[in-house]
């Protein structure tokens, strides 16, 4: 479902993983334990992020084709009747 991530930025959300844990217990995780949490995430929570970006991104483009079917009402011209 999802595409390879580069490794720069799982590396850098590793970080963040580990500087989140030590914030948050005092207690260092390791770059193991780090990248089990990374693939938890990715697994479990990472389809639910998705597919909100995915109705988000449908929500847009309805109110982007509503704008251009006025606009499109808009260009229509009378037709005179005979």
């Amino acid at each position: 479902m999802f595409t390879k991530i580069p490794k720069e930025q799982r590396d850098e959300m590793i970080g963040r993983i580990q500087s989140f844990h030590y914030e948050q217990t005092g207690d260092e995780i390791g770059d193991l334990g780090a990248e089990n949490w990374f693939d938890f995430f990715m697994k479990e929570i990472g389809p639910f992020l998705y597919n909100k970006g995915v109705m988000d991104s449908k929500d847009v483009l309805m109110d982007k084709m509503l704008l251009l079917e006025d606009d499109l009402y808009a260009l229509k011209r009378p037709v005179n009747p005979k």
